[in-house]
């Protein structure tokens, strides 16, 4: 039996990419879409799922997080939200992932394609999981991951308008230290974040595009 992951599918072009990579190494890829309803509307949620079917997949998990990510943004440094964000994803994430029977998470996130994945914040996001987290973009740059994704079919998917999270600063922090991150966490009822975001959780059995 194949090992099992966990994707951190977005409608963006990053994730359907390490997705696809990490399938082609032999694991059994599901899926979990993170959505900023109700501060955005479900644009995202609906072009993760086409993106899922696409990629062969066939459950996807849909986790609304506008609430919490509200609240993080009212509550904490909003220098460190994309960090705090991610790290609240990463523990929804992770719970999904150890009742479904899978080893690791995946995430497309590569370095300097964004403020918040530098390797200093891409080290405190990680502390918030006790799986294995992998990045098989890590190296790659924007042209090598659109070539791939247009190689796979997702590209023109992906490439329709992206709704920037409207709750991130202007001016993120690049290098945040995990104690100055813990610090603001602690401003949170993480455990409670959590388990709201879990109970208005869904899952989607997909039909799978891709040919066999």
């Amino acid at each position: 039996m194949r090992e099992k992951a966990l994707l951190l599918l977005s409608g963006g072009i990053d994730s359907p990419v390490a997705g696809d990579l990490m399938a082609r190494r032999g694991l059994d890829i599901l899926a979990v879409h993170f959505s900023l309803e109700p501060i955005t509307d479900d644009a995202a949620a609906v072009k993760s799922r086409k993106l899922a079917e696409k990629l062969g997949l066939s459950r996807l998990f849909v986790v609304t997080v506008g609430p919490a990510f509200a609240e993080i943004a009212k509550a904490c440094d909003r220098r460190l939200y994309f960090v705090l964000s991610k790290r609240l994803m990463i523990r929804i994430a992770e719970a999904i992932a150890r009742r479904e029977g899978c080893a690791y998470l995946v995430t497309g996130e590569s370095l300097g394609q964004v403020s918040s994945q530098t390797l200093q914040n891409l080290r405190a996001i990680d502390a918030a999981s006790t799986m294995v987290v992998l990045r098989p973009l890590i190296g790659f740059d924007k042209e090598e991951t659109v070539r791939v994704a247009r190689e796979i079919g997702t590209y023109e998917i992906s490439e329709g308008p992206e709704i920037c999270d409207l709750l991130g600063p202007p001016h993120p922090a690049t290098r945040a230290s995990l104690g100055e991150v813990l610090g603001e966490e602690s401003r949170l009822d993480v455990d409670r974040l959590v388990r709201e975001a879990l109970g208005g959780a869904r899952e989607e059995r997909l039909i799978s595009g891709r040919a066999a």
